[in-house]
């Protein structure tokens, strides 16, 4: 069974870092599709070992200006 999973990916030094929303997984990698691949690879793992995994719903992903913000 296929189920779509959110990512949200930010750089850390040489790094990328992707971290799965709907569950606590994250993993890195040298360029942004590289740390998505390693990802799913982890939550792949993740779903399997888990004997019921229970994924959050999709957050609601959005932004919001802060007033003096340097």
């Amino acid at each position: 069974m296929e189920r779509v999973f959110t990512a949200a990916v930010h750089q850390e030094d040489d790094w990328y870092v992707a971290q799965c929303l709907e569950v606590d997984v994250a993993s890195q990698g040298a360029t942004i599709a590289e740390a998505l691949s390693n990802l799913t690879e982890a939550v792949e793992l993740y779903l399997d070992e888990v004997d019921d995994p229970h994924p959050t719903a999709t957050p609601l992903i959005t932004s919001f200006q802060v007033t003096g913000a340097a």
